[in-house]
């Protein structure tokens, strides 16, 4: 009924207004019905107006570029973010970076470390190039048996090259270690090797 009440108003009061300014009201009359029929405009302008909806804020996620770039650092950007934005954010690559090695295309995640190696890095890897590109990198120090080359796992105490290659043999045949534990696994590394590497070495 209210709504109805509306669009009579609306309808009638324009034509009210010209029959009593043809018969003759005066200027303060007229000004009154102006307004009148102003205000009935607005009201039916006021119906047919259509709520605007409220944007949702956009979703974002925090990730931390570290290694070979100019300003290393946590940033924020959008949920689907791409690693390459992630990088401009910190300041691109450096000289000494080997860009082929990060996946700069894939979606970041929330939390995560994108970590850009160095060419020499990559060299040192050797096979574990794939663990690098993913931004799992290991920058603490410590050898990962996952990923080291041979060179790099006879730097560990007790581990020359034929316990190295027998590293990489496990690796190729088994996969990547599940602990730091299974290096026991491979022949010729037993309790006493393991107890002088296990602070240096990780997965």
């Amino acid at each position: 009924m209210h709504d109805r009440m509306k669009k009579m108003k609306a309808v009638w009061l324009p034509i009210l207004a010209a029959a009593l300014v043809s018969a003759g009201c005066s200027d303060k009359d007229g000004e009154s019905l102006e307004e009148l029929s102003v205000s009935a405009e607005s009201e039916t302008e006021e119906e047919g107006a259509v709520p605007q909806e409220e944007q949702e804020p956009a979703e974002t996620v925090y990730v931390y570029v570290c290694g070979a770039v100019n300003a290393p650092g946590v940033y924020e950007l959008k949920k689907d973010a791409r690693v390459f934005e992630a990088i401009t954010l910190a300041g691109g690559m450096t000289a000494e970076a080997a860009p082929e090695a990060v996946s700069q295309a894939r979606t970041v995640a929330d939390g995560e470390q994108i970590y850009v190696p160095t060419v020499r890095e990559v060299q040192m890897q050797g096979s574990g190039v794939e663990d690098i590109v993913t931004g799992n990198a290991d920058v603490s120090g410590k050898v990962n048996i996952n990923t080291a080359g041979k060179e790099e796992l006879m730097t560990l105490t007790g581990i020359g090259e034929a316990k190295a290659q027998s590293i990489l043999d496990y690796r190729e045949e088994h996969g990547k270690f599940g602990s730091i534990e299974d290096l026991m696994l491979i022949e010729g590394i037993k309790e006493g090797v393991f107890n002088k590497i296990k602070e240096d070495i990780t997965i």
